[in-house]
């Protein structure tokens, strides 16, 4: 399919800019992805959806602080830093700006001197291999000196940093928040659970190629960006068992929906402990072997998170859901309100 196929009018005040003070206040619509049915409600209202011996999926990974500010040790330049993907011990894959001031070789300090870097490869598009010098432990230092790295189309920066961590975030790795899952909440979570829905979890390092857009004419010629992923035994279990006993697995956000397809597409149908590098890209045309269900934000025109969902759906049945969400002004992307596809 051709990219300009999941292209639609998008008018720029829906794009979210703040969360909302009710992580549950969001709306939510439900679609059904057999008829095209649409239902406005809620997010509370998803403890209605969910059934006992279903389970819900959600991804615990962690966003880092990962903008650093920091002065080019020669020339005093200030220099601004997004960590990436760690490579191996200190060494991490960065975007660099400027990029041009930062050759290899050339030293970055950040704070007081607290945290150093050195850039050993210099990479396409800004990008540059560091390698980070401190003393104590890097996650704290990164707390001290890191700014959290929000989107590009969020133009205010996050009194509360918090705001943009799920509740359940637990494992540290991702440079974009599983955003799906910033509408819930501990309470809606007992809820669910007390319902007999299996609530697991599994990771996924958010990584921020979600964020670049397809540049490619045909979809088919789209190269995904790789995302560490892993699975517990104690996940698997769950969501084997769910399937046995003829429940759903709802995935809560494209992250999981990833990670739970790339492990079904390996072990022939059945989840199973894994843990490794993912670059599926689910498109129309593609075959479900794992998820039943997702929950998820509303996703920008071209981008390849509306060409997931409608793989789930179907184009012109997801087309019709977001012509509807921009006539109602449902709030769209990372911030925004939720779909439940059904």
């Amino acid at each position: 399919m051709r990219v300009e196929d999941f292209d639609f009018d998008l008018p720029e005040e829906l794009i979210a800019q703040t969360p909302l003070l009710d992580r549950t206040a969001s709306r939510l619509m439900l679609v059904d992805k057999q008829t095209g049915e649409l239902k406005d409600d809620t997010f509370k209202s998803i403890v209605s959806e969910l059934h006992a011996g279903d389970a819900l999926v959600l991804n615990d990974t962690r966003v880092l602080p990962a903008r650093l500010h920091g002065i080019k040790e020669e020339t005093g330049a200030h220099i601004e830093v997004l960590l990436l993907k760690q490579q191996e011990g200190n060494t991490w894959e960065t975007l660099v700006k400027p990029a041009k001031r930062i050759r290899k070789g050339a030293k970055i300090k950040f704070g007081d001197g607290e945290l150093e870097a050195v850039c050993l490869e210099e990479l396409e598009h800004g990008g540059r291999i560091l390698e980070f010098h401190y003393q104590g432990i890097f996650y704290e230092i990164l707390e001290q000196l890191g700014e959290m790295p929000l989107p590009p189309y969020i133009k205010e920066q996050l009194e509360d940093g918090d705001r943009y961590q799920t509740v359940y975030a637990k494992e540290n790795g991702s440079a974009a928040a599983p955003t799906a899952g910033l509408h819930f909440t501990e309470e809606l979570l007992d809820e669910i659970k007390a319902k007999g829905v299996k609530v697991c979890f599994l990771t996924l390092h958010v990584g921020l190629g979600t964020f670049r857009p397809v540049d490619v004419e045909d979809t088919e010629n789209h190269k995904m960006h790789s995302e560490f992923y892993r699975l517990t035994e104690e996940t698997a279990v769950v969501l084997n068992d769910v399937k046995q006993n003829g429940g759903k697995i709802v995935a809560v956000g494209t992250t999981s929906i990833r990670t739970l397809e790339t492990i079904a597409t390996k072990f022939d149908g059945r989840i199973q402990a894994d843990a490794g590098w993912t670059d599926i890209f689910i498109s129309p045309g593609y075959t479900f072997k794992a998820v039943d269900a997702l929950i998820t934000n509303f996703h920008l025109p071209k981008s390849t998170l509306i060409m997931l969902v409608s793989a789930l759906a179907s184009r012109d049945i997801i087309l019709h859901a977001y012509a509807h969400a921009v006539r109602e002004e449902y709030r769209f992307f990372s911030f925004g309100d939720a779909m439940f596809i059904h």
